[in-house]
This record gives structure tokens, sequence and C-alpha cells, in this order.
């Protein structure tokens, strides 16, 4: 056998041929078709019957695209980048995807067909390469780039082939690319004299999904037992067990584990694994191979063309270290390193062009929209206020009951069989939200909080009738845990979203809400003493 296809002899493309056709005739129960037409029918058809498959209907999903639009076909006359040593075909891209560098960048590999590029069996050559091999095509190709994106006015993917030195370009659409090069590129492109990019259109461009990926996780700076590298593909940092399937991630994900997809090199078959994913880390494969593009469109940190990873059937080597499906370990899409284990991850300061983005959206919804945050304490009141909002629009109070040290007070609370302990309680509890309401009034600094006083029913502060039945029947229950069952009885409800919960809980519990008012009222007294 062999790697590269390119080395495949005249006999050998034969018998594959062969093959396939026995293949196609053992699935269809018809011989493959010998006629032009009848092929290029069949081509079509098969691109329409695609729009239903799996891949297909799970990318819509997670990109919001209607079921319902269908899709169209291109027929183009082919032009071959494996014809001869003076062939090559790649994909380029007008900036960089990843960081949003105003640089162009791309794969190409000599004697190869498109699909090679991007499927990362083939270890590509960049651009730079390139320039050394086809010089004039190269010079051609990045005069096309610059037009084509200052037509465009956006970052561009493109592909091309050369065919015995004539470049020909063969589709362009707007690029991938990660929230931190989105925000770059809108920036830089609003003061770029050939795009004029105006702020709107600017701010326009950045998704919500782009600011969240701007303060994905990172590895903190410590020492890490890095295993290997590979190509930095996508930025941020992930943790997770190591699969070695699409339908391992998804399985896997589901139950709530974090996951690293590790494969040799991805393809649309394995778009829900990527989904469902973590982290993904590939053998082979280039900057603009399948997994690299859908990991950046994603936002999924992503290294790729890790050469020394050694995939198996359920576990990878590299060198003499074995890791096996179910160990954790961590990827560094910024930097490329595979770490063993679980490294500690921080979140990262946002870079300038957050800010700048978020200042020019503040400059046009003025007067038009506010933007008021969720925060039940201080700290997320305070990190709210750092990226703009003017106020919190809503302050669930039961949040605050939930901490480790609190719930046992809140329980006392519910489990009081006198007005005295039941008032006991409730002092202790006042306390505890009369600190929490002046962090998030502090960090507020006079701008507008709502606040909803407890709404839950109370048997969301009990333990499970079930998990207290459990233990009864296997060990026996405490005194406390018993008082504890007995209540959660009382207070469970077919249908809490209709019970005893808002006013109807103030008419059990008069003293609750009472508490709550309290509290909230000596936090604004305080604030107010305070200036």
């Amino acid at each position: 056998g062999v790697d590269d296809p390119s080395r495949l002899s005249a006999e050998a493309w034969q018998e594959l041929c062969r093959g396939h056709k026995a293949a196609i005739k053992e699935a269809t129960g018809k011989p493959f078709p010998q006629k032009p037409a009848a092929q290029l029918r069949g081509a079509v058809e098969a691109v329409f019957a695609s729009w239903n498959g799996a891949r297909a209907v799970a990318y819509r999903e997670r990109e919001g695209i209607a079921h319902d639009l269908g899709t169209a076909v291109n027929v183009q006359t082919m032009v071959f980048g494996n014809r001869s040593d003076t062939s090559g075909t790649g994909v380029a891209f007008t900036r960089d995807a990843a960081t949003g560098e105003n640089a162009a960048y791309g794969d190409f590999l000599v004697r190869a067909q498109g699909e090679d590029v991007v499927a990362g069996v083939r270890i590509t050559e960049n651009l730079d390469a390139m320039s050394e091999r086809f010089p004039e095509a190269h010079d051609e190709l990045l005069g096309y780039l610059h037009r084509l994106e200052a037509h465009y006015r956006d970052m561009l993917d493109v592909e091309f082939t050369i065919e015995d030195g004539t470049l020909w370009m063969l589709q362009v659409r707007v690029g991938k690319r990660t929230g931190p090069a989105a925000l770059r590129m809108a920036v830089d492109m609003a003061s770029d004299r050939h795009i004029r990019l105006s702020r709107a259109e600017a701010v326009a461009r950045i998704t919500p999904d782009h600011l969240e990926q701007v303060l994905h996780p990172a590895l903190d700076t410590e020492d890490h037992d890095v295993l290997t590298h590979g190509l930095a593909a996508s930025p941020g940092a992930a943790v997770g067990e190591v699969v070695f399937t699409a339908d391992d991630a998804v399985a896997r994900a589901a139950t709530g584990a974090s996951v690293i997809l590790v494969r040799k090199e991805t393809n649309p078959e394995d778009v829900h694994g990527l989904l469902a994913s973590d982290g993904v880390l590939t053998s082979r494969g280039g900057l603009v191979s399948h997994a690299a593009v859908v990991a950046r469109g994603w936002g999924k940190p992503a290294v790729v063309g890790a050469a020394e990873v050694e995939v198996r059937e359920r576990s990878f080597a590299v060198g003499d270290v074995v890791v096996n499906e179910g160990d954790t370990i961590s990827i560094d899409g910024s930097s490329g390193e595979v770490i063993a284990g679980a490294a500690t991850l921080v979140v990262p300061e946002p870079p300038p062009e957050f800010d700048t983005i978020l200042g020019w959206a503040d400059q046009i919804r003025r007067g038009k929209l506010a933007v008021r945050a969720n925060a039940d304490n201080g700290p997320d009141a305070a990190r709210a206020r750092s990226f703009g909002a003017e106020g919190i629009g809503l302050c669930r109070t039961e949040h605050m009951f939930l901490h480790e040290d609190r719930l046992p007070v809140v329980r006392r609370m519910i489990l009081a069989d006198t007005p005295e302990a039941e008032a006991e309680a409730l002092e202790e509890l006042r306390h505890v939200q009369h600190q929490d309401f002046t962090e998030i009034l502090e960090a507020m600094d006079g701008l507008p909080v709502t606040v909803r006083l407890l709404d839950p029913p109370l048997h969301e502060f009990l333990p499970k009738v079930a998990d207290l039945d459990l233990k009864a029947a296997t060990g026996g229950l405490t005194a406390q845990e018993e008082r504890l069952r007995r209540a959660a009885l009382d207070w469970s409800e077919e249908n809490p979203m209709l019970g005893i919960r808002g006013v109807r809980l103030a008419v059990l519990k008069p003293g609750l809400y009472t508490m709550q008012v309290r509290a909230l009222l000596d936090a604004v007294r305080d604030r107010v003493e305070a200036g």
C-alpha cells in the first residue's frame, strides 16, 4: 500500500475502479452508469439528497438554518490539479481566520485535487512554499485575494487549482473565523481605506458566539507535562476525556462529560461529534483541513497535524506514552500543545478589540436599547458592569440560598415547629442576604437593580424523597433526615409551577418575604449613607 494516492500506478487505479464498481453494484443492485449524462445526473441527485443527511441536519441546527430551504448544485468545467508536477490545488484565506491578522495564508498540494487538501490525508505546504514552486501563480493569487476582499468587504475563503502552470479560481465564500479573529477583523476593516466598513457594519458582523469565544478558558502559565505539539488551528484550551469516534463523543457528552475528539483526520461525517466535543486533536491535516475550519467556525479549541500522535482504534501513542480511551488530556489551540492529564484553565483578559466593539455598540444603541445582566452575587455583578451592563435585570434570590453554608439554615427555617425557631433561622438568613445585596448594589454603584424575592417552591431546598427512601431502605435515617423526609413529602407537589410559590408561599411563610425586604432595604440604606 501507499500513503499518498498520487503514487498509485495506472494499474492500481484500474483495480480500485473495478472494486468500487463491484461495491456500487452490490449496494444498489445496478451497474455503475457508463454514459456521462447519467453520471452527471446521478451526481446532481446525490447533492440534492445530501440535504437530508444526518450531518447536514446537525450542521443546520447548530447554525440556525431552516430545514425547508433546500440546496443548489453548481456544475463546473473540471480542471486538474493532479495532471502533472506543474499542477496543484489549494485553499487560501485573505486573512488569518484564527487570529484576524491581516495576512493571507493557506495550504496547497502539488499534483493533487481539492479534497486532498481539506481531508488532511497528506502533508500540505503553505503559501510561502507555493511562491517557490509556482512564483507567477502565487503572485497572481495574492492579487486576486486582495481584489476579492476589497470587493466583498470581508475575509474570504478561496479554493484554487493550478493546471500546467495556469491558475484557476474555483470558488470564493465568506470565511469562517474564531471570535478573537472576528473582533480584530471588524475593527481593522473599519479603518481600512480599501474596505471602509462602517462601525454599524462592523458591530453587525459580531455574533454572541464570537463574544463568548473571546472569554473561552486558556491554560494557566504553570509548567505542563507536554506530550507533543501540533498546529495551533483554533484558539482556546480544553480539558476532557479522550474519545475516538464522533458517535462516542456525542454519547459521552450527553452524560455531561467533557470530551476531546481524537482522530487521524476529520471529515464531514464527524460533524455531530465535533459539535459535541470540547476540543479536537488530529494527527494529520493543516490549517485549512476540515477539522481546523469547522473548529474555528464553532469556537472549538483545535490542534491539528500533530504528527507524533499515532492514532489507534481505542488509544493513541506519542513515543512510549500511551493514552487510552477515557483518559484525560488537555489541548491548547493557541499554542498547539497537547498535555497529559487535566491542566488548570483560567479566564483570559479579552483583547482590546472587545472593548472597542462594545463601545461602538453602545454608541449605536444609546437611547434605543439598554442592556442589563442577570447576577446573584457581587463578583458576577462586578463582571457584568465591566462588560458594560447598565444594571441588573434580574437578581434571583433563591440562588443565594443554595450555597453550602446557607442551605442548612434554609432547611432549619422550613422544619421549624415554633415561631421562635423559624424567626431565629430567618434572622440568620437576613444577615447573609444583607451582605449579598450590599455587594451587588456596590458593584452597580447607583445603576438599577431588579430583585426577585424567593420564587421557587420550598421542596427544591429539601433532599429528594427518593434519595431518602433509598437510604432508609439500605441503612436507616437519622432523626434529622427523617424530619427532612417528612417535610419533603409535605411540600412536594405534582405541578410546582401551579403550587405553593410566589404570593401563595408568602401567605404560608409571611416572615420569609419580610426578612428579604428588610435585608434589601438595609443594604440600600447603607449604600445611600456611603454616598
